[in-house]
C-alpha cells in the first residue's frame, strides 16, 4: 500500500528542521529584523522632518517655496517607498532559497532551485483542463524547480482573475499553489479530480470536460474518504485503474486532509497538474512587526514539503 509519510517521520523532519532553523536561518531573520528596523527608525524621522516641513511653510506661507518643496519630497517619499519594496524582495528569496537547501538534502532529491519572479506559464495552466478560462489576467511569482528521482517537477504560486459574464468585474478563478510535472513513461486519456464541495461552483469546469469527451467515473472509485470529497471524471482512453487505485485514491485524501486545503488534479496524458488554495502570500515578511518566528517559516516550510511530498510519492509508486 502506498502511504504519506507517517507521523513518526514526519516529526523527526520538523525536529531536524528546527535544529537546521536555530542554526542557519535563524541568523539570517536576524540580520533582516535589524534591516526591517533601521528602516522603521528611518520612517518615523522622516516623518518627524515631513510634520516640521509642513508647520515651517504653513508659517511663512510663501508658495514659491511651497512649490519647490514638493519635488524634492515627491522624490525622497518615493525613495522610501522602494527601500521597502526592496526589503520585501530580498526577505523572501533568503529565506526560501535556504529552506530548499535543507529540502534538497533528502535522499533522492535532487537540487531545488528559487526564482522569485518567475511563474509557471499561461499555456501550462490552460493545458491542465481544469478551470475553464482564458485566464485573461495571469500573474505568478516563487517559481520552485527540481526533480525526485525519476521525476521533474516545477511549482509557484499563481492568480488567476476572469471578467464576470454578468457585470463585468474581476473575478478571481483561482489563487493558490500551481504544481506541474510529468510521468516518464508513455499514458493516453485525460482525468480529472474536483472537490465535491465546491460542485455548484464548478459546472463550467465539468461541462467543459464532459464535452470533450469525458465522464464521470465515481463509481469506479472504491475509498469512502475519496468518494465523500472528490468527483472524478475521465476519458474512455484513461488509465484509471493504474492511476487511480485504491492506495493512491487513500493518499489523495490523506493530502487533502494534512494541508487543510482545496485540491483540484487533473492527468492530462503524461502530464500531472495539482491545484492548491492558498489564500494568502507566501512568507510574506512584516513591515511594522518582527518577522523572526519559527512559526513563520514552519508554515512555509510544511507547505512546500507537503506539496513536494506529493510528488516524491508518485515517484516511488509509478
Amino acid at each position: 500500500m502506498v502511504t504519506t509519510t507517517n507521523i513518526p517521520d514526519t516529526m523527526k523532519r520538523l525536529d531536524e528542521f528546527r535544529i537546521y532553523y536555530n542554526h542557519t536561518i535563524h541568523p539570517e531573520l536576524m540580520r533582516m529584523e535589524q534591516r526591517r528596523r533601521n528602516l522603521l527608525w528611518l520612517f518615523f524621522i522622516s516623518f518627524v522632518l515631513l510634520v516640521g516641513l509642513i508647520i515651517f511653510e504653513l508659517y511663512i506661507n510663501i508658495l514659491v517655496i511651497t512649490l519647490l518643496a514638493i519635488i524634492p519630497i515627491s522624490l525622497y517619499l518615493t525613495w522610501l517607498v522602494y527601500q521597502a519594496q526592496q526589503f520585501r524582495q530580498k526577505f523572501k528569496p533568503n529565506v526560501v532559497r535556504l529552506i530548499l537547501d535543507f529540502l534538497d538534502d533528502s535522499m533522492n532529491y535532487g537540487e531545488l532551485s528559487y526564482d522569485g519572479k518567475r511563474t509557471l506559464t499561461k499555456s501550462q495552466f490552460l493545458s491542465s483542463h481544469v478551470f475553464p478560462t482564458s485566464a485573461p489576467i495571469y500573474k505568478g511569482e516563487d517559481y520552485i524547480s527540481g526533480s525526485i528521482g525519476n521525476m521533474v517537477f516545477e511549482l509557484s504560486e499563481i492568480l488567476v482573475q476572469d471578467f464576470s459574464k454578468v457585470n463585468q468585474k474581476i473575478k478571481t478563478v483561482f489563487k493558490g499553489i500551481f504544481l506541474h510535472s510529468r510521468f516518464t513513461f508513455p499514458l493516453q486519456g485525460n482525468i480529472l479530480i474536483l472537490p465535491r464541495d465546491q460542485r455548484q461552483y464548478l459546472s463550467r469546469s465539468i461541462r467543459a470536460f464532459t464535452q470533450s469527451g469525458g465522464k464521470n467515473i465515481d463509481d469506479r472509485m472504491y475509498d469512502a474518504r475519496y468518494m465523500e470529497r472528490f468527483m472524478t471524471y475521465a476519458t474512455h482512453n484513461a488509465d484509471v485503474n493504474n492511476l487511480l487505485s485504491i492506495e493512491m485514491q487513500q493518499l489523495i485524501v490523506d493530502y487533502c486532509i494534512r494541508s487543510q486545503k482545496q485540491v483540484y488534479i487533473s492527468f492530462i496524458g503524461t502530464h500531472i497538474n495539482i491545484f492548491l488554495v492558498e489564500k494568502d502570500d507566501f512568507l510574506e515578511p512584516f513591515l511594522f512587526r518582527p518577522n523572526v518566528s519559527f512559526e513563520l517559516v514552519e508554515d512555509f516550510f510544511e507547505d512546500i514539503q507537503l506539496v513536494i511530498a506529493m510528488i516524491e510519492d508518485f515517484d516511488r509508486y509509478y
